[in-house]
């Protein structure tokens, strides 16, 4: 079992920047593929970004291309999502996950999940 904690969400002005964390506890961190994903008001969860069980690989959506950044620090435990030039449209709540077998893009991929944490964008 992976418990994932998310942390770092907040409110902040179009234009912004805001770091998330997701703390993991349990079993081995290093050896899963983590992903950030993000649900608005009324939507599907969608995938956001991820980074392989190495750490050298990661993946993006389109929508935040050049604007998000995913890292893994293992000797923390910790996978973080670094937003900046933040837009209203990015305002979710945003949900970390992993998965033994690696990175994915799709939601179903993986066992575990977080809470979540709100990130609200202002315009």
């Amino acid at each position: 079992q992976v418990q994932l904690v998310e942390s770092g969400g907040g409110l902040v002005q179009a234009g912004g920047s805001l770091r998330l964390s997701c703390a993991a506890s349990g079993r081995t961190f290093s050896s899963y593929g983590l992903g950030w994903f993000r649900q608005a008001p009324g939507k599907e969860r969608e995938f956001v970004a991820a980074i392989s069980i190495s750490g050298y690989n990661t993946y993006y959506a389109d929508s935040v291309k050049g604007r998000f950044t995913i890292s893994r620090d293992s000797a923390k435990n910790t996978v973080y999502l670094q937003m900046s030039s933040l837009k209203p449209e990015d305002t979710a709540v945003y949900y970390c996950a992993a998965d033994q077998r690696g990175s994915s893009r799709e939601v179903g991929w993986y066992d575990y999940w977080g809470q979540g944490t709100q990130v609200t964008v202002s315009s």
